[in-house]
């Protein structure tokens, strides 16, 4: 085996552990807030008042609560969330082995935590917590993920011409979880500093002209 390569490869793990780490704190909370709070506004604790609260909610879906299509749309979006994980673990390989800047590799190693955070809720929490929407055709694959941090910025009806969840009400939102967190910090710091990530990126590149650019995967369904 080369012994660049092999060093190569290697340095993606500290990588992987800080996904591991956010994994870990995500589902910790999730645990944390499933064994000791009651759901909806009877458990529901001030964090910061009325501006941050912690709520236990349960959400089937994507983002702020849309949905697929039922009976099987959870189970494209478990489908495609096990993709997506699969394909930032290759992309974080292959970044680390073309030594791009380290700071944009651990952006990915974010989005990949907050990603897998989400995809066990699916997988797995139907059947450990029970959780799964009633009528769905298994408990596996079609838990719920549990959010908890409650930001209540706007309540009302989202306007019909919304994609999804147009003309739904909202008793208030964002509701989310630390995997949500991740993910977002992770493509925000990646949007402010993508100048400095690819500069730093460009001489490396340069003395390995085998390697092309790389382009992330799409993280916007990954929350």
């Amino acid at each position: 085996m080369h012994p660049t390569l092999t060093t190569r490869q290697h340095s993606a793990a500290k990588f992987f552990l800080l996904a591991l780490f956010i994994i870990a704190v995500d589902q910790f909370s999730k645990w944390a807030v499933h064994t000791y709070m009651q759901p909806g506004s009877a458990g529901e604790i001030p964090v910061l008042g009325q501006f941050a609260k912690l709520n236990y909610t349960l959400n089937p879906g994507m983002a702020f609560g849309a949905q697929l299509p039922a009976p099987y749309g959870k189970l494209v979006l478990t489908a495609f969330r096990s993709l997506a994980v699969v394909g930032l673990v290759y992309y974080i390989i292959r970044l680390c082995r073309q030594r791009v800047a380290a700071g944009y590799i651990a952006c990915m190693a974010l989005i990949l935590g907050g990603a897998l955070g989400n995809l066990i809720d699916s997988i797995f929490y139907g059947v450990l917590y029970n959780n799964a929407p009633v009528g769905s055709p298994t408990r596996w694959f079609y838990g719920q993920v549990i959010d908890m941090i409650y930001v209540p910025l706007y309540v009302g009806y989202f306007p019909k011409s919304w994609p999804l969840i147009g003309g739904s009400y909202s008793s208030g939102f964002p509701i989310f979880n630390i995997a949500d967190s991740s993910i977002f910090i992770g493509v925000v710091m990646i949007l402010l500093n993508q100048s400095r990530f690819f500069n730093e990126s460009q001489p490396s590149a340069a003395s390995h002209p085998e390697s092309a650019p790389l382009v992330a995967p799409d993280a916007e369904k990954l929350a």
